[in-house]
């Protein structure tokens, strides 16, 4: 399929779509990275090779955005939804790892969203992960606001040694979790207030966060209320899931991820079949 890319004038980033006019027909897809916040420019242009229009920037880190993921306003993607919700049919967030915590707290309060695909979710919103205005990233905030206040999180436990070469970060996530259970039910993300359809992809050996278990959390919370949601996972997978088409993603923060290219691969053909379902692309 020949594609069009335009570059945004708005941030860094980029907009691909089919080159045939699919003016007020087609899905528009909103698609960010995880923490490294980069253009994800592949991902983008394999899910426009479905018929979708594309939309993926540099969603923190640039000059005039946030620094780093520090009660980061949720607000911030509106200008990208409202492009893609003017131009096309139906919209759908794609999100991995942070940005897929994001996005799944965003559709909980924007009728306009009519499909989540989270790789790697999170069920809960956690602390920040970078320091804050001041430079420091103690105390604690939550990662993410809304009309400007912090949403509730759950913090770190910082008793908890992480160990390894590169460092792993799933014994960390998982025990604050239990040591801040306390805080679990306010910070849990209310995925049965969006109505649409939830797609989640996650691997069994993500050494990053447990995905997999939150995955199945929100998946239950929502089939409590018998909403549409599809759980893609392989044991073997870890927190990069790679769709076909796409090549092994390097960069961001030297850590454990998990899984091996082949089982990354693997969990990304089990899943294609259900994005591209997702995306409104025919069946192969």
């Amino acid at each position: 399929m020949e594609l069009h890319t335009e570059v945004l004038d708005e941030v860094d980033g980029v907009c691909v779509r089919p080159a045939r006019d699919r003016a007020a027909t087609s899905t528009g897809a909103l698609v960010l990275s995880g923490s490294s916040g980069r253009v994800e420019t592949e991902r983008a242009t394999v899910l426009a090779g479905v018929g979708a229009t594309t939309v993926t920037y540099r969603w923190f880190g640039s000059p005039g955005q946030p620094h780093g993921i520090w009660e980061f306003p949720l607000e911030s993607f509106d200008w990208a939804v409202d492009r893609l919700a003017s131009q096309c049919d139906r919209v759908v967030l794609v999100g991995a790892s942070k940005s897929a915590e994001a996005f799944l707290l965003y559709a909980a309060d924007d009728p306009r969203v009519d499909a989540v695909v989270a790789v790697s979710p999170s069920h809960v919103v956690w602390a920040n992960v970078a320091p804050g205005p001041d430079g420091s990233l103690r105390p604690q905030h939550s990662s993410w606001s809304r009309a400007r206040r912090p949403v509730p999180f759950v913090p770190y436990d910082d008793d908890v040694v992480v160990t390894g070469d590169p460092p792993s970060y799933e014994p960390l996530y998982r025990a604050s979790l239990a040591t801040h259970e306390d805080r679990v039910a306010a910070a849990t993300i209310p995925v049965e207030r969006f109505f649409g359809d939830v797609l989640l992809i996650a691997g069994g050996d993500d050494e990053l966060w447990p995905s997999v278990d939150s995955a199945r959390r929100i998946e239950a919370r929502r089939a409590a209320y018998d909403l549409p949601t599809t759980l893609v996972t392989h044991p073997d997978a870890g927190h990069r899931v790679i769709l076909p088409g796409e090549t092994v993603t390097s960069g961001g923060a030297p850590m454990a991820r998990g899984g091996t290219e082949a089982a990354d691969r693997a969990l990304g053909l089990l899943a294609w079949p259900e994005v591209r379902r997702v995306m409104g692309a025919p069946p192969v």
